[in-house]
């Protein structure tokens, strides 16, 4: 067919939802890995019986298939240049047979959601990658998935019962495809029995040893197939019994001692097979390097204590004895230091710094560290000697990395600092040196990821013509016109082509922060997970759209300041996949590499807008300060008239307000009018001075005041002297958020210099508003701090507020920059239950009431907030309801009729007529 329109309305006959705009292929054009393969249209098919539809058309058309699940892919296995099918759609469990420990699901499920799904019947699904919160069991059998519990709990294939393929060979006859696999291992029995299924994570190229008639298993083969030789339906795998597992934490000088150690720690217990019941079992056995805990301590997170040392392992034990495995592996281990995790808090902050370990290690270094050469894998036994290899080649070659991963498997993870300055050389040059070396300690070039575009090339380094020729055969057996994923595996594309790093920044941009931060998203994908624990991505959570998620974003602005989108920075794709950002800086903390989405959309809107008319609510909600501050004369009027009627109407319609939302009235009184104000120069030759100084943010001050004389009436009844300064001095947030950077920046020097003096003095300064106190933070280096720090670094004292429930919804800038754990430490010291609501509130400043955005600001309050706020008042009316940020008040108020307290309203001191 002539073009990709033909191809999507071929598609649209058959009934499989596709799409080819220039936005969409950017958003699918990478993965996780390197590479960047623009694909011709991305199908999102609703049933599994439209794959066989997509199939059809594809042959129809003579284009390539390339299947999706949640694009974590490491290898560049999910990305193809004809119809790449996003299976999250087909996210159903079909059955969980909890009497033969089974689960039968379709391959778009997430492997969170049928954990969530076993769990009542007390059983888990065992491999567990660290993508596990996002990829689906469909990736995870494409890749032979295998994760840090695979030690105990098996690879993925050890776990596939049964699977329903659509072969590439659609003419075939029932069963003729998996007789022609056996068919092709039976030629060469002695030559698969002899050199695949060696070790455990052998699982570069096809797993032939799973068609040896002593083991037949075509479903089980067909996992790590890596897409090239048909499409599933549907899957049924085997589930474990949910067990307490113990972990325990051992140091080492470096890496390479922890690494020879495994042999003896793996000895030091006895394995039964993986998914066998036993008196205590090591289930995992995970290295990490001591680069990736300081960069998470760097950013503020707190980090559980670990033993002295360079380098850990995590050794988890499992069954009715793990005291004793415990024990075991502790005298075995060598270690410079042992320690047993107490608590299961403290074990699951652990985990979550491994399972972040391919973000972090990518920020570790002193320049950008990649994948490329991902997760190598040796025997167990030959582990140390390979990682002393793997550093002289690192040092030989100019490079550094940080190797973590499953050691007890012997499958290492690393993140290399690349230099693509100068071409792909350098890197193939070091690819083939470590596939070559590889090769002499008996090792795979992929342990879990597969091979994809990253290392197909190299099976020839690792697999004798024989073996080559078995692929070859097993590719034409099952998808003869070569359809299925193709350069993977068999016929393999240059590792080298295709590579995302090496294509050139737009000269106008070379050297921008912003072409350098959308690089930071390695598509590791966290963002995309359907129920997050922390703040991002609440658009994505809302909508299930990848354009809506950080990476979905990111790709299509890496296309934008690359050259892949014709508008670039202006393009509408870049400005359709920005629009439902809510600028939340979830992102800024949340995702493992640190992209700043919310700083990204400023730029863009700057750049964009730069000497240009822009949209009308840049005007009026983006310099909402300036307004209120005008405005506060006639405060009484103006509430009035917008209150309802034609002139409210008028107004939201001039201002690029939703006519379903209300506006927030303006304070009668401002807050620096009603509550005591002095300035430094008041403060000389005065007794007593100063002990707080509250800073009059813009909110605070013009629209709610209640806030802050909470927090003076608290502050008072404890014995401190507050006074607000009587200076003003604005964040710059509405301006920042809208794009307008130069005036922005020229508000924030101003209030640099009236707060320095006061922050210089030695005096707190205190702010009340959470989104103001964080861009002060953030964006002017100035430490205001917030109620919580406040009280915690004074050690003040707090009322009993014992069997007070509070359902809290800390504001998303709060959570993000600041963060919240100083505010839950004092509620919960002072006798409270505390509920934080993860996620966002939805109306995030000036987004959520733009017109357009209204469905999602709603959509996104009802991922999260609302039903907790609904289900806390229908348990105890009396539940407190905390939401310190006017956005969450107002939202609140707006969504649900509910009024939220500020923290310094929960605290005051109850008096008279209050």
């Amino acid at each position: 067919m002539s073009d990709v329109r033909d191809l999507v309305a071929e598609l649209a006959r058959h009934g499989v939802d596709a799409d080819s705009s220039p936005l969409t292929r950017a958003l699918y054009s990478s993965d996780a890995s390197l590479y960047r393969v623009l694909p011709a249209a991305v199908a999102r098919p609703r049933h599994r019986d439209e794959l066989e539809a997509v199939l059809e058309v594809a042959a129809l058309v003579g284009t390539s298939v390339t299947m999706r699940g949640a694009g974590t892919s490491i290898a560049g296995n999910a990305v193809g240049e004809g119809i790449v099918v996003d299976t999250r759609r087909l996210d159903r469990v079909l059955e969980i047979d909890a009497e033969a420990r089974t689960a039968r699901v379709e391959p778009g499920i997430v492997h969170a959601s049928l954990q969530t799904a076993a769990a009542p019947y007390g059983l888990r699904y065992g491999p567990d990658p660290s993508t596990h919160t996002r990829c689906t069991i469909g990736g995870m059998v494409g890749n032979n998935a295998c994760g840090s519990r695979a030690l105990g709990y098996g690879r993925t294939a050890d776990t596939v019962v049964a699977a329903d393929v659509i072969w590439g060979d659609r003419a075939a006859a029932p069963g003729e495809v998996e007789a022609r696999l056996a068919a092709v291992v039976a030629a060469e029995l002695a030559h698969v029995r002899t050199s695949f299924g060696r070790f455990s994570r052998q699982v570069s190229g096809y797993s032939l040893e799973h068609l040896l008639p002593e083991k037949l298993s075509v479903p089980r083969f067909f996992a790590g197939s890596e897409g090239t030789l048909g499409l599933l339906r549907e899957v049924t795998v085997a589930l474990v019994e949910e067990e307490p597992r113990d972990l325990l934490v051992l140091g080492y000088p470096s890496m390479i001692e922890a690494a020879d150690a495994v042999p003896a720690i793996l000895a030091s217990v006895s394995r039964l097979a993986p998914l066998a019941p036993q008196p205590a079992a090591i289930i995992a056995c995970e290295g990490l390097d001591s680069r990736i805990v300081e960069l998470v301590r760097a950013r503020g997170s707190a980090v559980p204590d670990l033993p002295r040392g360079g380098g850990w392992l995590f050794v988890e034990v499992a069954g009715p004895e793990r005291a004793g495995g415990v024990a075991a592996v502790a005298a075995a281990s060598g270690a410079l230091e042992a320690r047993v995790v107490p608590t299961a808090a403290e074990a699951a902050a652990l985990w979550r710094i491994r399972e972040d370990g391919a973000g972090l290690a990518a920020r570790s270094l002193t320049r950008p560290a990649y994948s490329g050469w991902e997760d190598a894998a040796v025997p167990p036994e030959k582990l140390g000697a390979w990682l002393r290899d793997f550093d002289v080649l690192l040092r030989e070659h100019g490079l550094d990395g940080v190797p973590y991963g499953h050691f007890g498997d012997g499958c290492v993870h690393v993140r290399i600092d690349f230099d693509f300055s100068g071409g792909p050389g350098a890197f193939r040059e070091f690819l083939v040196a470590c596939a070559e070396r590889l090769k002499e300690h008996g090792g795979s070039l992929s342990g879990e990821h597969g091979d994809g575009r990253a290392r197909s090339e190299l099976l020839s380094t690792m697999y004798d013509d024989t073996s080559l020729a078995l692929f070859a055969a097993i590719k034409h057996a099952a998808d003869p016109a070569g359809l299925l994923n193709p350069g993977v595996l068999v016929d393999p594309v240059p590792f080298d082509a295709d590579l995302r790093p090496v294509r050139a920044v737009l000269p106008v941009l070379e050297g921008s922060a912003l072409a350098t931060g959308v690089h930071r998203c390695t598509g590791v994908g966290k963002c995309v997970a359907p129920s997050p624990g922390g703040v991002m991505c609440p658009s994505y959570v809302a909508t299930r759209d990848e354009k809506d998620s950080t990476r979905g974003r990111a790709r299509v602005l890496q296309e934008a300041v690359t050259g892949g989108l014709a508008g670039g920075l202006a393009d509408p794709a870049v400005h359709e996949a920005l629009d439902l950002c809510l600028s939340c800086k979830g992102c800024a903390t949340d995702c493992p590499t640190g992209v700043d989405m919310a700083d990204y959309k400023s730029e863009v809107l700057h750049q964009t807008y730069a000497g240009r008319r822009r949209p009308r609510s840049h005007y009026v909600m983006g310099r909402l300060p300036r307004w209120a501050r005008l405005g506060a004369p006639m405060a009484r009027l103006g509430n009035v008239a917008l209150r309802g009627g034609p002139f409210a109407a008028l107004a939201k319609s001039v201002a690029g307000v939703d006519s379903r939302r209300s506006l927030p009235p303006l304070a009668t009184k401002r807050f620096r009018k009603v509550a005591p104000t002095w300035t430094l120069e008041k403060v000389q030759g005065r007794a007593g001075g100063v002990d707080v100084w509250v800073w009059a943010d813009s909110f605070t001050e013009y629209f709610r005041t209640g806030p802050g004389l909470a927090v003076l009436d608290y502050l008072e009844s404890v014995g401190l002297t507050a006074r607000v300064i009587d200076e003003r001095a604005c964040c710059a947030l509405t301006w920042t958020s809208t794009g307008q950077r130069d005036q922005a920046e020229r508000i924030l020097e101003r209030t640099r210099e009236v707060l320095t003096p006061y922050l210089d003095s030695g005096v707190p300064v205190l702010g009340i508003e959470p989104s103001c106190t964080a861009a002060l933070r953030s964006d002017a280096g100035l430490g205001v701090v917030t109620l919580a720090e406040l009280i915690t670094r004074l050690d003040l004292p707090l009322p009993a507020l014992a069997g007070t429930h509070v359902v809290a919804q800390p504001h998303c800038h709060h959570s993000s920059v600041i963060g919240w754990s100083a505010d839950k430490a004092l509620l919960e010291r002072a006798g409270a239950t505390v509920t934080a609501v993860p996620g966002c509130c939805g109306l995030a400043g000036n987004w959520g009431v733009e017109k357009g955005h209204y469905d999602a600001s709603v959509a996104v309050a009802e991922s999260h907030l609302l039903p907790a706020v609904r289900a806390a008042l229908e348990a105890d009316p009396d539940t407190v309801i905390l939401a310190d940020g006017l956005s969450c008040a107002l939202q609140l108020d707006d969504l649900a009729g509910v009024r939220a307290l500020h923290l310094g309203e929960l605290l005051r001191p109850q008096q008279p007529g209050r």
